[in-house]
């Protein structure tokens, strides 16, 4: 019931243009049902194989998004029926998602994850770096990926100045790419960005996915 309630909450402060992914990394496939008893569909997990397991198991009219590092050896076990992932840091990580897409006889949607945080942990791809990947003709080789838009994660601090700043440099990039003659098998028009912490001030910046885990099943 607490699950249940927290999404109904949850859902009451999103615009009706951003949609929630609820993050269920190392939550039990029983808390994830009960989310989906509320009416949830999408949820983030960081661990393929984790993943995986839990999309044998539950129903299979959940979109499934992959929001965590993703190393190039383990996309084959999700590729077959991922939704969404979200942090592509780099040409190799797209180049085995096309290898594996095509296995699957799929196209696999990919947001390109940009480092907008001052710390160092953070993974992605510097603002520079998406413009030239984004202008490079390895795009002619990837047919079976789709690229809806970009990812971040900001800071971790407590100084919603900082945040909101970094959020905002991503939107700026987001809008200017938007603008831009772009590869056919990219568009604009998703941005994730915010998590339990910081989604609020993620949506006032244009946030269009916002990544939830804490908020709904509460903490680990």
């Amino acid at each position: 019931m607490i699950i249940k309630n927290n999404i109904t909450n949850l859902r009451q402060t999103l615009p009706t243009y951003c949609k929630l992914v609820a993050v269920s990394k190392t939550k039990p496939a029983e808390m994830i049902a009960e989310a989906y008893e509320a009416g949830q569909r999408i949820f983030g997990e960081n661990k393929a194989q984790e993943l995986s397991a839990k999309y044998e198991s539950l129903p299979k009219d959940i979109e499934w998004h992959m929001i965590g590092h993703m190393q190039s050896n383990k996309v084959k076990y999700i590729a077959p029926f991922v939704s969404l992932i979200h942090s592509v840091d780099s040409l190799k990580l797209l180049e085995e998602i096309n290898k594996q897409a095509v296995k699957a006889n799929r196209v696999i949607a990919c947001l390109l994850q940009v480092h907008i945080a001052e710390e160092e942990t953070k993974f992605g791809f510097s603002p520079e770096e998406v413009t030239e990947l984004l202008n490079d003709s390895t795009w002619k080789n990837l047919s079976n990926i789709k690229i809806l838009g970009l990812m971040g994660m900001a800071t971790f601090v407590h100084n919603e100045e900082q945040i909101r700043k970094e959020f905002k440099s991503l939107y700026v990039l987001f809008q200017r790419l938007k603008s831009s003659i772009l590869p056919k098998q990219v568009e604009m028009s998703e941005l994730s960005m915010g998590m339990s912490g910081d989604y609020k001030i993620a949506i006032e910046e244009g946030s269009t996915l916002v990544r939830v885990g804490s908020a709904i099943f509460g903490g680990r």
